[in-house]
């Protein structure tokens, strides 16, 4: 008998968990927690949106199961029969010399903005998820690749999948420990090593990058330090490599001030982070919901937290959300723009962002 499609997946270097059917469904953080403080469920499984006042996809499984991911039998792709950029790349650029100069106007309380572009993909035949994710995990072993039902938000996120390979660790508690990785900072890689080098070092000596690398961890600080104690941020941000892309990350470690404060707490602390959404976080999220208007599950967080409190939820980026039927998918691409961005070099940066998606989903630009 075949197994029904996994209904979440997190697959990375700490482990999988993988879920199958929905026991019980929820719309909100408030009751996916209060579900898990009086023990009706063991854990709760699925996806935060970027604006945390939407509504979430987060669900209590039928089967719960750890340990290695099987790849699917078969594993095609459908053809893409079209692609169609939202918006075009012109108006990106306007929309990023817009955000430069609300950046550069005097008085601004404004330090980063993250906008995002999107493209809309049709196919001749449905993808299937688990196949993308496998595509995703092999492209990167080093990523955390996700997959999440959104049907639990309802209207049009029913039958909706959110699949995609984050390098980005939002927050792990484990007993009282806590462990973050934002990044922030990119740069392009290249199958010429020479190159490659080259890009990785102007990257760790760009004094753009590490301004905007440093803004995130300043703000993650703020977040970290009413609910934990010896905080230990590295005194330098480190290369990390993936598929597609150099970055600068940070290593956090920590320790819970109470015991109480679980994983989605947590989460919900630092959701947005500056690295998707800006500095100061209010000011940069009323921008982006006036330029590009709502994210949904973009930019958000995906991951689990038990009844104990435990958890791990990576921000997810680098991801697609496939329709109902399969035959479509929306993927998206952010970048950091601070008062030095050029726009043509985000345009450029968003593109470079898009490969890990697009190669996951059997598309090359």
């Amino acid at each position: 008998m075949t197994a029904p499609p996994p209904s979440f997946v997190l697959s990375g270097p700490s482990g999988t968990v993988l879920s199958r059917g929905v026991r019980a469904a929820f719309d909100s953080v408030a009751a996916a927690t209060t579900a898990l403080d009086r023990g009706e469920v063991p854990i709760v499984v699925g996806a935060l949106p970027f604006d945390v006042a939407s509504p979430a996809a987060l669900h209590a499984p039928e089967q719960l199961h750890r340990g290695p991911l099987t790849a699917p039998a078969g594993g095609r792709l459908p053809r893409v029969t079209e692609v169609s950029p939202q918006p075009d790349l012109a108006t990106h650029r306007d929309r990023v010399a817009t955000a430069v100069a609300r950046l550069r106007a005097p008085g601004t309380d404004l330090h980063k903005v993250v906008l995002a572009r999107s493209l809309r993909l049709h196919a001749d035949g449905p993808w299937d998820p688990t196949t993308v994710l496998h595509r995703l995990l092999d492209a990167d072993p080093g990523a955390y690749g996700y997959l999440v039902d959104l049907s639990p938000a309802g209207g049009a996120h029913a039958g909706t999948v959110l699949v995609g390979a984050s390098p980005e660790l939002l927050v792990a508690r484990s007993g009282d420990r806590v462990t973050c990785r934002p990044f922030a900072g990119s740069a392009p890689r290249s199958a010429d090593p020479e190159i490659d080098r080259a890009n990785s070092t102007a990257l760790a000596e760009s004094a753009k990058n590490r301004h905007e690398h440093q803004l995130v961890i300043d703000v993650m600080r703020a977040a970290l330090e009413p609910l934990c104690v010896d905080l230990d941020i590295a005194a330098e941000p480190q290369l990390h490599h993936t598929d597609a892309l150099w970055h600068l990350n940070t290593p956090i470690s920590a320790t819970l001030r109470e015991s109480s404060t679980t994983a989605i707490d947590l989460a919900l602390a630092l959701q947005p982070t500056p690295a998707v959404g800006g500095v100061p976080t209010a000011a940069a999220t009323a921008l982006i919901g006036e330029i590009e208007g709502d994210r949904g599950f973009y930019a958000g967080a995906a991951g689990w937290c038990d009844a104990r409190g435990d958890g791990r939820w990576v921000v997810s980026i680098r991801c697609a959300q496939l329709s109902a039927d399969r035959r479509s998918a929306l993927a998206h691409s952010g970048g950091g723009i601070v008062a030095e961005s050029d726009p043509d070099d985000e345009v450029a940066e968003t593109t470079t962002k898009f490969r890990t998606i697009l190669s996951g989903l059997g598309v090359t630009l």
